[in-house]
Formats: structure tokens, C-alpha cells, sequence
């Protein structure tokens, strides 16, 4: 059933349509043109089967009256103009019915794929300034939101304007008059609620913005929950769910109690304008102006007019609710990119080797003094350097600059004498493998963890990376070896187990530069030794840049770094420093009196 096999709008046409959720939604119905198509022909052949049974019940009601014996045959013809007109009814919404199951999921699915694909574009600064359930929710609430707005707008919006409109046209064939009138009632009464319904917008915002903060509470608190029984908060934590709680079922409620009294006045109105059609309708049979057929079309088309403008009112009603919705959410979700890359970025024009230059870099937190300033370093394809210094020397940030995870603002970051912002993201990403101190580990299987270096890699070469990294013998221990799922964040396996499940994924990758930040220091002796070797196998032939406070673990380098303030103080062999005076020197000292201080 799909107009074609891929559909996605662009990051920039979304950001474009963000402020505009039908012009938004009305995008992607556009791309899927003939179920839409049929669904719109269905909705307007079921209309005026309805409205055209209106007639069929006058001319049946009038061919009886009219009968006085001899053939039935018009009696039996009226009564089949009927019957087909009842059957079309039925059929068309059926068969609408049976397309909108594809076109309305297609409509939803391409809408999923596309904010999720904008979402991950996100530096890494965005999702820290927001709560991941609370995006989550969102993009689900966008979804859904849509959907749902494709069947108001199809089942509830769309029929009573047509229901109206030819109701009125056939009004007109009984008495104009009568007809004009319904014409300016209906308008004034769907303007008034439209209006009304309006005004409401700002209640459905707020209950959508509650509903979402909640929903990233929940979650928050959910993915939280070893520290929230470490310090024995569950009590706390109910209670503030309860308060945040509260305040959506506030706004909740007071979205709802508008929308029943917009229902209620317009209860009250087509009430009123009910009984005076009818009495108008048997005044007009009584001064012989129509006949009994005719007044049980005039009525029954002003009961479709009325009920009509009743089923369009509080359909739209419901419709500004999810526009609200939808908008909430897009507002959110659809913000530019804050490291797109450039437009004439590419890739390395040779096999990259993995030399690395910062040239004059500079460097400053927003709000915050210089982390790094005019800070210059070059490393040799294959050379293992080694970061130290204080907390807040700038370390960590020159890894954070080197992935490209910040712009920097001054000077340039170069890889193989290629700047990184003539890049594209995934060409830098290719020459880089990262074993961090907190490994991230996705719910899914060992095999699957490992695989996530190298997503085209065998298992035959997966296995050979958990060799390498010194991790096979104990995944194949495990229960389905390979196949075994790691839990939220590998919270199944040790720490050590993690690394080295890290290190197999880098193994697995083959990038010319690896980058350590910390990855033994979280780690009991033991198993500290494990990775160790592992790391040692792992950056055989490679760029290494580690950040370590452990200065043991960085004996073996071909250089040692040490920065204070965003800036250079040493640089040479570990051998040389160690009898250097200077900063280094007396970093080893403090570890080794630190370290006699455990024994």
C-alpha cells in the first residue's frame, strides 16, 4: 500500500515547520498521496450516500402516500434507492477505513524515523541540559499526537463539513429560505465554538508540558533507582511523583472542564434551534408549501445540520487539544543542530595514519573563564602520550575537542594535517576508538555490545575481538555465552568485564587513534591488571592519547603531558621526567606516599 518504499523531510524543512504543526503534519500526508486520495474520495461518496438517504427516505415517504393500489413497481424502486444508498454508506467507510490502517501507521512511522534522526544529530551538550525520558516521551507524544489528529480530522472533522454543506444544498431544494438561514446559523454557531475552543489553547500547552516533565520524572527516577535505595529515598521520591503528579492532573482537568463547557453551550443551542426547525418545518407542511415527505427531509436534514455543527464543534475542540500537543512537543524536539557539519565537509582523501596537531587552540565553558588557551600539541602517527595534571587542567576537554563532541574557539584541531570541521561526523568518528572510565553498554546482547564497533564485522571476528581484549573466556562462562543480554548499562557484568568488553569493540573498530580517558581507574587491582594488558595489546600500532591519574599506568608511553590551567608545563619520556624536577616529579612523589599511606 505505500506511495514508495523510503519518506523523509529534511532537518531543515522540519526546523521550518516546527512553529507550524498542520502545515507540519500536512507534509507527511502529502507523501503518501494516494491512500490519502482514496481516503478522502471514501469520506465523500459516504457523505452523500448519507445525505442523499435523506432524499431516498422523502421519496419513499411520498411514493407511499401517493400509492392507491396497481404496480408496486415505484414503491419497490424507491425502496431500493434506499437500500443502496444505506449499503454505499457502509461500504465507503470501509473501505476508508481499511486504507487508513496503512496510510495513517506510514504517516506515523516516517514521523518516528525523522525526529529520531534529528534527535541523535544533537551534540552531546543538548541532551545534558534535558531529561532523556522527557524526549523520549515526547517524540512518542508527537506520534501519537499525529495519529491521532489523522482521524480526527478524517472521521470527525471532515464528515460534518461535508454533512453540512450538501445538507444544506439539498435544504435549498425545499425551501431556500430555510436553507440560507441554516447556512448563517451554522456559520455563526461553528465560528462561536471555533473561537471558544481558541481561547483554550493555552490550557491544552500547559497539560501537555506537565504531562511530558512527569513522564521524564518517572523515567529519571526509574534509571535511578540503585541510588534512590543507597540513600533510602523511595519515600521522597513518592511523594515528589505525588506533587508533580498533582500538577498535571490539575492542568488535565482544567483542559477537560473547558472543553465540557463549550460542549454544554452548544448543547444548549442546537436544543433550541432543533425545536424551531421543526416548527417551522409543520408550518410549512400545514400551509401546503411542502408535503409529509418533504417535511421529514427538512427535518432530518436539519437534525444532520445541527448535529452537524455539534459533532464539527467539539471535534475541533479536540483538535486544537492535540495541536497543542503536537506543538508542545515539536517545540522541543525540532531545535537546530548545534554542530551540524559543514556544508562542504568530507571525508580523508588518504587511509588516515593518525597524526594529531592542536594548534593555538582556545577554549572556554559558556559563562566560565579559558579551559584551554593557545594551546598547542603534536603527536606522531603511533605515539603513545599520556595527559596528567590537576582536576581541571583541561585533560579531559582536549579529548572532548579531538572528538569533536565542542567547537573549539580559537586556533585548529588537525588529524593527518586534515582541520576536523572540513570533516563530516562519521569520517571522524571512523579513526577514533574511545575506552572511557564509564563504559556504555546498550540492553542487548554481549554480541551485539562488541558488534557495535565494527555493525558489518562476522561473528567469527567479533569472537577474535573478545579474544584480543582478553574477554571470551569469561562471556562463553556466561549462560548463552555471546547471546547473553548485559542488562541496562551492562549493570550484569563487573567493571572490569565492562572494560574489556570496550576494549573488544575498540579491537573490533581498527581505528588509528584510540583514546583512554580514565580507563583503568575505577578498577580494583586485579582487575586493573586484566585491562591493562588488554589495553596493551589494543594500542599496538596505534595514535593513543590517554588521560590517567594512575601515573603507573602511563610508565610505559613514549610521552608524558602535564597541564595546569589549559596549558603545557611538561613534555618528554616518562623516563626523562621522572628524574626532571618539575610538576611531574612531584605528582609521582604525592602517589607514592599516597600509595604508602594504604599498606
Amino acid at each position: 500500500m505505500a506511495d514508495h518504499e523510503s519518506v523523509t523531510v529534511s532537518d531543515s524543512d522540519l526546523i521550518r515547520l516546527a512553529p507550524k504543526p498542520l502545515a507540519f503534519m500536512f507534509r507527511y500526508v502529502m507523501h503518501h498521496k494516494l491512500q490519502h486520495g482514496i481516503i478522502l474520495a471514501s469520506v465523500v461518496v459516504a457523505v452523500s450516500a448519507v445525505v442523499g438517504s435523506s432524499y431516498a427516505v422523502n421519496h419513499l415517504v411520498d411514493t407511499l402516500n401517493a400509492y392507491r393500489g396497481g404496480s408496486m413497481r415505484p414503491v419497490w424502486l424507491a425502496v431500493a434507492m434506499l437500500a443502496i444508498l444505506i449499503a454505499v454508506d457502509n461500504l465507503a467507510w470501509r473501505v476508508g477505513g481499511w486504507v487508513a490502517t496503512y496510510a495513517f501507521v506510514q504517516v506515523t512511522g516516517d514521523l518516528r524515523r525523522d525526529l529520531f534522526r534529528h534527535l541523535t544529530g544533537h551534540a552531546p551538550s543538548y541532551f545534558a541540559d534535558r531529561m532523556p525520558g522527557t524526549l523520549a516521551g515526547r517524540i512518542t507524544a508527537t506520534s501519537n499526537a499525529m495519529f491521532t489528529l489523522e482521524n480526527l480530522t478524517t472521521w470527525n472533522v471532515l464528515p460534518p463539513c461535508l454533512n453540512v454543506a450538501f445538507s444544506i444544498l439539498l435544504m435549498m431544494t425545499v425551501s431556500p429560505t430555510m436553507g440560507g438561514v441554516l447556512v448563517a446559523l451554522a456559520f455563526l454557531l461553528s465560528l462561536l465554538m471555533f473561537r471558544l475552543a481558541a481561547n483554550g489553547r493555552p490550557l491544552h500547552h500547559r497539560y501537555a508540558s506537565d504531562a511530558a516533565r512527569v513522564d521524564g520524572e518517572l523515567l529519571d527516577v526509574i534509571n535511578n533507582m540503585p541510588l534512590v535505595r543507597a540513600f533510602g529515598a523511595i519515600g521522597r521520591e513518592r511523594t515528589r511523583f505525588s506533587g508533580k503528579m498533582e500538577g498535571e492532573m490539575r492542568a488535565r482537568g482544567t483542559s477537560l472542564r473547558y472543553l465540557e463547557r463549550l460542549r454544554l453551550i452548544h448543547a444548549v443551542l442546537t436544543a433550541i434551534l432543533t425545536a424551531g426547525l421543526l416548527a417551522w418545518a409543520v408550518t410549512l407542511w400545514h400551509q401546503h408549501v411542502t408535503s409529509v415527505g418533504g417535511v421529514v427531509m427538512v427535518v432530518t436534514l436539519g437534525f444532520m445540520i445541527l448535529h452537524g455543527t455539534r459533532d464539527l464543534a467539539v471535534a475541533l475542540v479536540e483538535t486544537i487539544q492535540h495541536v497543542a500537543r503536537l506543538s508542545e512537543a515539536l517545540s522541543t524536539l525540532l531545535v537546530p543542530h548545534d554542530m551540524p557539519d559543514a556544508h562542504d565537509a568530507g571525508d580523508f582523501g588518504n587511509q588516515p595514519l593518525g597524526e594529531i596537531v592542536f594548534d593555538r587552540v582556545k577554549y572556554a565553558y559558556p559563562g566560565g573563564g579559558a579551559v584551554l588557551d593557545d594551546f598547542s600539541l603534536s603527536i606522531s602517527a603511533g605515539t603513545r602520550l599520556g595527559l596528567v595534571g590537576r582536576s581541571g587542567s583541561g585533560k579531559t576537554t582536549v579529548l572532548a575537542l579531538l572528538q569533536r563532541l565542542r567547537y573549539i574557539q580559537g586556533g585548529r584541531i588537525l588529524i593527518d594535517g586534515q582541520e576536523l570541521n572540513t570533516l563530516t561526523d562519521a569520517a571522524l568518528r571512523a579513526v577514533i576508538s574511545v575506552v572511557p572510565q564509564d563504559v556504555s553498554l546498550f540492553h542487548r546482547s554481549v554480541m551485539e555490545n562488541i558488534r557495535y564497533g565494527k555493525p558489518e564485522a562476522s561473528d567469527d571476528e567479533v569472537r577474535a575481538a573478545a579474544e584480543a581484549a582478553g574477554c571470551r573466556d569469561f562471556i562463553e562462562a556466561m549462560p548463552e555465552g555471546f547471546d547473553t543480554e548485559v542488562g541496562d548499562r551492562g549493570v550484569k557484568l563487573s567493571g572490569g568485564q565492562r572494560q574489556r568488553i570496550a576494549i573488544a569493540r575498540a579491537f573490533l573498530r581498527n581505528a588509528p587513534i584510540l583514546l583512554l580517558d580514565e580507563a583503568t581507574s575505577a578498577l580494583d587491582s586485579e582487575s586493573e591488571q586484566r585491562v591493562q594488558a588488554a589495553l596493551e595489546r589494543l594500542m599496538v600500532g596505534r595514535t593513543v592519547v590517554a588521560v590517567a591519574h594512575r601515573l603507573s599506568t602511563l610508565r610505559y608511553f613514549d610521552r608524558i603531558v602535564v597541564m595546569q590551567a589549559g596549558r603545557v608545563l611538561q613534555d618528554g619520556p616518562p623516563a626523562i621526567l621522572e628524574r626532571t624536577e618539575g610538576p611531574y616529579r612531584s605528582l609521582l612523589a604525592k602517589q607514592a606516599m599516597s600509595l604508602e599511606d594504604t599498606i
